[in-house]
């Protein structure tokens, strides 16, 4: 019982820090949004965690906050004018440019954490608790269960109203051709193949770069400035 208290601080830790993130960033600059989307997962993660929706609790929290602190190290590499993962460079880059709307940079949040750090974090939380991927499949679709559903209610929330829907034209066709759900299928893959990697670092690092690269790009489109 003492061991899962413990996960749980963390889980908090991790919360504590996206708010005091929120509260240091201007409401329109693009990684303010996407925190603001994090921040509302990571926070249903911890209440379906505390009313036992999770298996596993503990295996829950370890891949939460494995998760969250890859999310909150790139900031960190930012803030500090460092080189972050290419997957969050386009995010940092275009945080404050005026032809980006609000839903780009919180899918492109999204692309970023979930195509490149949530197959990381997967193997990050099997060496923590000496086991592998498969014993985390039930936690992992859960949380991928909840970020789809929130996916739909932040599109809702962000998509201009129907007095744009001429200028929402390309945002639409653009951000319909990405899916959180395909990319959820292709990180559990990821994530798996890096596991089987793991004893073959030079080909691991070379398969991570690789991710990392291919989502960056992916990024950079999601965050393609449209006419006002």
């Amino acid at each position: 019982m003492a061991q899962c208290e413990q996960f749980t601080t963390a889980v908090d830790a991790v919360i504590s820090r996206m708010r005091a993130l929120d509260a240091g960033l201007p409401q329109a600059d693009g990684v303010a949004v996407f925190n603001r989307v994090y921040l509302t997962v990571t926070e249903a993660v911890d209440r379906h965690i505390d009313g036992g929706r999770f298996t596993d609790a503990r295996a829950a929290i370890t891949l939460d906050v494995r998760f969250a602190e890859r999310y909150l190290a790139a900031v960190r590499t930012a803030q500090d004018e460092g080189r972050p993962p290419a997957c969050w460079r386009p995010l940092f880059q275009m945080r404050r440019h005026p032809g980006v709307r609000p839903l780009q940079f919180a899918l492109a949040g999204i692309n970023a954490h979930i195509g490149h750090d949530l197959a990381l974090a997967v193997v990050d939380a099997c060496l923590s608790l000496d086991c592998a991927p498969a014993d985390l499949e039930d936690e992992f679709d859960r949380v991928g269960d909840l970020l789809v559903s929130l996916e739909e209610r932040i599109r809702e929330d962000l998509m201009p109203g129907p007095d744009l829907l001429q200028i929402a034209d390309p945002l639409t066709h653009l951000l319909g051709s990405w899916s959180l759900e395909r990319a959820r299928d292709a990180t559990w893959s990821a994530a798996r193949t890096l596991w089987a990697l793991r004893r073959l670092p030079d080909v691991a690092e070379e398969f991570t770069e690789r991710l990392d690269g291919a989502v960056g790009f992916a990024g950079r489109m999601l965050l393609t400035p449209l006419p006002e």
